[in-house]
């Protein structure tokens, strides 16, 4: 089984549409329709990445930043290159 791997991400929330919008450096910026109350944005990036990994959203966890638009994800049961290689197909 793998080790959980850790991402950081920059969130836009309230936004035109749910998407990975490429990479800041070692950073991940993701744009999700949901406002940023009650956790809604949260479940938006944690389902919008589950489905780009193809992994059950239990696999995925924010672990730092829940108010935050800088967030720490942890996922769960896939290596670390092969999340890698799934962000970056399809991001600007």
């Amino acid at each position: 089984m793998s080790k959980p791997v850790r991402l950081n991400l920059k969130v836009a929330p309230k936004a035109g549409r749910n998407a990975i919008a490429g990479w800041m450096g070692e950073t991940l910026k993701v744009a999700v329709t949901a406002a940023p109350e009650k956790g809604k944005a949260n479940e938006a990036v944690i389902e919008l990445l589950a489905k780009r990994l193809r992994l059950p959203k239990s696999a995925l966890s924010v672990v730092r930043g829940q108010t935050s638009t800088q967030k720490v994800i942890e996922i769960n049961g896939m290596e670390e290159g092969e999340i890698l290689r799934q962000l970056r197909d399809g991001t600007a």
